[in-house]
């Protein structure tokens, strides 16, 4: 007997083919079968009759490494489809890092991450897994290992090139987290002390890489003006190493940049893929990022850790020089140059005299605080050790539509989960926004390929088994929902707002929303590669 039947569904499979009518058998947590199911016997049947059955949505670019051990997490994730999550990008994973860098990493991960809880084990990937077990988990949640925090681990903040030792250590740690089950290594090359590698520097920190098939997902050194260099590094790396590239967030910031950068290089990607190479990449659905504030100086202020970036913040000669670099210089992704500060908002800050600025842009902070910009977030940021986390209006709905219908792309949603402060709306409404803006309204994709990004393709990225299809022999996690009746409910505004339309989710072949109520059902599972 099935556990459970779904009826006279329309089925689309995750593949991007036309949807098709079927029944769906559940059975021991996985599809049991697909077809005309009428006269075999189940516990439980639901009628899918006028309803959309997709296989779960996957968000392989997620940074709750810290918000899974949190009350109340995952049900954000599940009413707008989700049923597995991936974290551990940009290089800022929650594990492996020991006790010498500790604080520092934490202090540097937490406008990201959000706040760690006391006692989390951090020094094995292992441990961080196993930690991750023990909660009631609502959604299937899985690992990278972050580049970043590995070398963090070894060699601090410090922006020297790495000796052989600290280097062979490096490669411990990478090996070890994936033996552990991370799915990959994520890059974060514009944050520290990652872009403090050269490409060679690089290329010889990924060697535990070379000739496998473990993916290297990355946000690139540049994503504005020279985002197509970018480009062009990560696939000199990717040659070297023989192993699977995945571009994160893909954009092109500023104005000046909308419409020129992205047609070039998604041909330069796509003719990458036609000589062999296997590469990826995704997108969010917004022309809105959001980060840490301190991703808009220059990487040579982020030397020495949050003290010494402090000090510097503080030091009147290093103030007039960092001014002027950043009124000037086009050596980095200088965003107040390329958007303006009355495009960077503040989202979050964590002392009470600061928190009235919650919401406002820079332009608008430095007015009320009788300050020039510049100097406005240098005192700021030294205030806060470096913990405030921005909403930077950046990227262009053209671009946004040309990376969403190209091939091997997926939708993500770098959601970020800091304690404090209005988090971006992408945090809740994702996924229900491609399905409302993007096929609905906008007719950029058709339903089909929308959930093939949302499916099948995220999980082909990180090989992983057994989701993202409708299948025999797959996991049953499943969707069943109108999607004329799909909403993102939350605004740049009101961020903190369900989704809408997610009639029934299943995860693991239990029903965790059902009737568009929300169970008190905890079937995720840790996912290892």
């Amino acid at each position: 007997m099935l556990d459970y039947k779904i009826m006279h569904g329309s089925v689309l499979d995750g593949s991007g083919d036309a949807a098709f009518a079927a029944d769906i058998g559940i059975q021991d947590g996985r599809i049991a079968a697909v077809g005309a199911l009428g006269g075999v016997p189940a516990a439980s049947t639901l009628d899918a009759r006028g309803m959309t059955v997709t296989p779960g949505f996957l968000d392989i670019h997620r940074h709750a490494d810290l918000a899974a051990f949190r009350p109340g997490f995952g049900e954000l994730e599940l009413r707008q489809g989700l049923t597995t999550i991936v974290n551990g990008n940009c290089g800022l994973s929650a594990a492996p890092f020991g006790a010498e860098h500790r604080d520092e990493i934490l202090t540097y991960l937490a406008p990201i991450l959000g706040r760690a809880q006391t006692g989390l084990p951090t020094v094995r990937m292992a441990d961080y897994l196993r930690a991750l077990e023990r909660e009631r988990l609502p959604v299937n949640v899985g690992m990278l290992v972050g580049g970043g925090v590995v070398r963090a681990d070894v060699s601090g903040y410090r922006a020297d090139p790495l000796d052989g030792a600290r280097l062979r250590r490096i490669h411990q740690g990478l090996e070890q987290a994936l033996a552990d089950g991370a799915f990959g290594v994520s890059l974060g090359l514009g944050y520290a002390p990652e872009c403090f590698y050269s490409t060679d520097g690089l290329i010889a920190a990924l060697a535990p890489l070379a000739h496998t098939d473990i993916p290297v997902t990355v946000h690139m050194r540049e994503e504005g003006s020279d985002v197509d260099k970018a480009v062009e590094e990560m696939l000199t790396v990717a040659r070297a190493l023989h192993c699977p590239l995945h571009i994160s967030h893909l954009k092109a910031m500023g104005k000046r940049n909308w419409g020129r950068k992205i047609p070039a290089i998604l041909n330069t990607l796509h003719r990458a893929c036609e000589d062999g190479m296997d590469v990826r990449w995704d997108v969010y659905p917004y022309t809105a990022g959001s980060t840490q504030l301190l991703h808009i100086m220059p990487p040579s202020l982020l030397r020495g850790g949050t003290n010494e970036i402090c000090r510097r913040l503080r030091d009147p000669a290093e103030r007039r020089a960092l001014r002027e670099h950043l009124r000037t210089g086009t050596d980095f992704d200088n965003i107040s140059l390329l958007v303006g500060w009355e495009n960077i908002v503040m989202s979050s800050l964590r002392l009470p005299e600061n928190r009235q600025y919650v919401g406002k842009t820079v332009a608008e902070v430095a007015a009320l605080r009788g300050q020039e910009p510049e100097d406005c977030v240098f005192d700021l940021l030294a205030d806060e050790r470096c913990t405030i986390t921005m909403i930077d209006f950046i990227a262009s709905e053209e671009d946004i539509g040309a990376i969403l219908r190209s091939d091997r792309v997926n939708v993500i949603s770098d959601s970020t989960y800091p304690t404090e402060g209005v988090p971006h709306p992408r945090l809740y409404g994702t996924f229900a926004r491609i399905l409302e803006k993007y096929v609905r309204q906008d007719g950029v994709l058709t339903l089909p390929e929308a959930v093939h990004r949302m499916t099948d393709a995220p999980a082909q990225s990180l090989r992983i088994a057994g989701k993202g299809r409708i299948a025999v022999g797959y996991d049953a996690d499943l969707l069943v929902f109108d999607p004329a009746a799909v909403h993102e409910a939350g605004t740049y505004a009101d961020p903190a707002r369900f989704a809408q339309g997610m009639r029934d989710v299943f995860v693991g072949g239990r029903p965790a929303i059902l009737g568009g109520t929300r169970t008190d059902a905890a079937s995720g599972v840790v996912l290892r590669r």
